[in-house]
């Protein structure tokens, strides 16, 4: 197979970064047991940093990003998958320093590979992708760790972002109580049609101050925000509570004690979506296809943009414009 197709490709010099689209043959790409046509990608944060010159993401130049994809196999070394399987990719090395999704074509190794699960399309996949596999995976820890419907409700700060957004739609389904974070006046309709029973804004989280503890008002929470938001979020959860955090948005640094921990029980659960084990990222995409998967799925994805459009929405995150998912179609 030898003859071209196109992807994405950032390059840095010492005097000039470019984000263009290029043609490619398979050859191009690196080694890797699954060859795969890829159907969607979809944009994420790390894909915004990868496409600026000081994002820090991309390891070496050129580069082709995308840490998610859903397509064909096409050719496959590896016995567990063979032409004509549909598959999932995200996470691993995957647009950070293997070349990733915003591609017609990929090649991964077989490790890295997901098999569809039966009542997910391609297009659904990549509306989770990385971001829906981390609120998945936040909201199955929480339960894991007691959290239930009946405890009370849930918050969830940066409602309107990828991971914020599908943790709202998933709890929901659920049948949690879900309060959303936002600080987008303009996105209230946009949350309560994705199950949100109430809207805070972020002052209304955090408050004028962050005491050591503070009034309880949540069971659990969902956080990729961190920083002062996420100390505010840990003296506001009720009695043995815990708190699922996956980013950094709001800063590294969280100015909290250790009274929630050791008066209130709080637990603090860190939520890796990279290197999480296989054997639990199969157990929980088959969860996201059945008893995780809202009702309408569909309703996160807000834009569908072409590979050749690509260039000119992938600036919108790192602004914060960006509100649910955006699918790059291939």
């Amino acid at each position: 197979m030898n003859e071209p197709f196109k992807a994405l490709v950032v390059n840095k010099t010492e005097s000039d970064f470019t984000v263009n689209i290029k043609e490619l043959t398979i050859p191009d790409l690196p080694a890797g047991d699954v060859l795969i046509k890829v159907g969607y990608s979809s944009i994420n944060y790390k894909d915004e940093l990868a496409s600026t010159p000081d994002g820090k993401i991309v390891r070496s130049y050129p580069f082709i990003p995308g840490i998610d994809l859903a397509g064909v196999v096409i050719r496959s070394n590896d016995a567990r998958f063979k032409a004509g399987d549909e598959v999932i990719a995200t996470s691993y090395e995957i647009g950070v320093s293997h070349y990733g999704g915003f591609s017609e074509y990929a090649q991964l190794p077989a490790e890295w590979v997901v098999p569809l699960p039966e009542g997910l399309s391609l297009i659904e996949a990549m509306v989770y992708g990385t971001a829906g596999f981390t609120a998945a995976l936040s909201v199955q820890r929480l339960e894991e760790n007691g959290v239930t419907p009946d405890k009370g409700s849930v918050l969830v700060t940066g409602a309107t972002g990828g991971v914020g957004s599908i943790a709202v739609a998933i709890l929901a389904k659920r049948g949690y109580h879900v309060v959303a974070s936002t600080g987008k006046q303009s996105e209230h309709d946009f949350l309560i049609d994705l199950g949100a029973s109430e809207i805070l804004s972020r002052e209304d989280v955090t408050g004028e101050k962050t005491r050591a503890l503070d009034k309880q008002l949540w069971a659990a929470a969902v956080d990729p925000v961190g920083g002062k938001t996420l100390a505010s979020i840990l003296s506001k959860i009720t009695y043995n509570g815990s708190v699922a955090v996956s980013g950094l948005t709001g800063g590294g640094d969280v100015p909290t004690t250790v009274f929630p921990f050791i008066l209130r029980g709080i637990n603090l659960l860190g939520i890796d979506s990279v290197y999480c084990p296989m054997e639990t990222r199969l157990a929980l995409w088959k969860r996201m296809a059945t008893d995780f998967k809202p009702d309408h799925l569909l309703k996160v994805m807000t834009k569908e943009v072409t590979l050749e459009e690509l260039p000119n929405y992938l600036s919108s995150i790192l602004k914060g414009e960006a509100r649910g998912r955006t699918i790059v179609k291939l």
